[in-house]
């Protein structure tokens, strides 16, 4: 069965970034299509795919590089994607960009995209094209989706399947049972978000992962449905989700931490009276960037406004209260 898409994409982008050398045609076909044997149809259709997924890299900023991949004869080309163009200066990034690259990194760490991807690797090793590991750093994930739906949820979208879960929302004391056709999987804020279609509400509706409160069961025929076309599941996801007013808020961080924070960042200096420490300024609804700095620990500080920092403490007081004396314990 084909791969999904993404997949496919994230499988290209790291083999052509990890080669010492150009790779050839063939064997990238070999490793990233194997659905599209050879013959007349086949071709056409490899030839086709090829082409898009250069294209989509080329849109999200890689710089693909074509050369002889072969020492002898200059005829076969080859390709690969130079780390020195992917090693970027500082630079800033839109937040929609910002998401883009965050699930990106987070969609390659997801165990069964791990797996696809080694076995791309080892079909190139065993072709004897060499993949110099240390080459992918640049684009190594700092983020992991903790919550156990995010992979039957995954699985489900690419097949198309229709899922069933408990979910428990704020307002309610006991979790109810949804039936969905997901569309889509987004990140916001630090969280996940699964889109699609409610089917026993007759309406699209977007689910927080971490409110999944219980297995995620997929069940009848790949292709079940299909989603509407032209949807946008970050757009659906932000339109759907719960508004909050937005404070402008900084935050010292420690060096070499708080990649959330960094990512949505308006701003990050580094800080001339405390060594090892940056100011990191980010936008955004109080309780979201409370997730964020309580989730840094003690890498992360507010400095202002006053109301996250009283929302901060005042959750950090409640597990405190909620915590279970050692004595009490035994």
């Amino acid at each position: 069965m084909a791969q999904p898409r993404a997949e496919r994409l994230m499988n290209l982008h790291i083999l052509l970034l990890g080669a010492k050398r150009f790779i050839g045609k063939d064997a990238i076909r070999d490793a990233i299509y194997p659905e599209h044997p050879r013959g007349a149809a086949g071709d056409e259709a490899f030839e086709r795919a090829f082409e898009r997924d250069k294209d989509a890299l080329r849109q999200i900023g890689a710089v693909i590089e074509v050369g002889s991949a072969d020492a002898f004869f200059d005829d076969e080309i080859g390709y690969r994607i130079p780390t020195e163009q992917t090693s970027l200066p500082e630079i800033r990034f839109e937040s929609d960009e910002a998401a883009v690259l965050g699930l990106a990194a987070q969609v390659w760490q997801q165990a069964t995209l791990a797996k696809a991807t080694g076995r791309a690797l080892a079909k190139l090793k065993g072709q004897g094209v060499e993949i110099d590991p240390t080459r992918l750093e640049v684009v190594a994930p700092a983020i992991t989706a903790d919550e156990p739906a995010f992979e039957p949820l995954w699985d489900a979208v690419g097949k198309r399947r229709q899922v069933t879960f408990p979910y428990q929302r704020a307002s309610e004391t006991q979790p109810t049972t949804r039936k969905v056709q997901p569309w889509g999987l987004a990140r916001s804020s630090g969280r996940w978000y699964v889109v699609g279609f409610d089917v026993d509400r007759g309406a699209e509706r977007v689910f927080r992962l971490s409110r999944i409160v219980g297995p995620v069961r997929a069940s009848g025929k790949s292709g079940a449905y299909e989603v509407p076309a032209g949807t946008d599941v970050r757009a659906v996801a932000r339109r759907l989700s719960p508004s909050y007013p937005s404070v402008r808020a900084e935050i010292r961080v420690r060096q070499g931490t708080g990649v959330g924070l960094r990512r949505r960042a308006e701003s990050v200096t580094a800080l001339d009276d405390a060594p090892g420490w940056d100011l990191v300024v980010v936008e955004g609804p109080v309780h979201e960037i409370s997730d964020e700095v309580l989730t840094n620990g003690a890498d992360a500080v507010v400095d202002g406004p006053q109301s996250l920092r009283e929302d901060v403490v005042a959750r950090l007081r409640a597990v405190a209260a909620s915590a279970v004396p050692a004595e009490e314990a035994r």
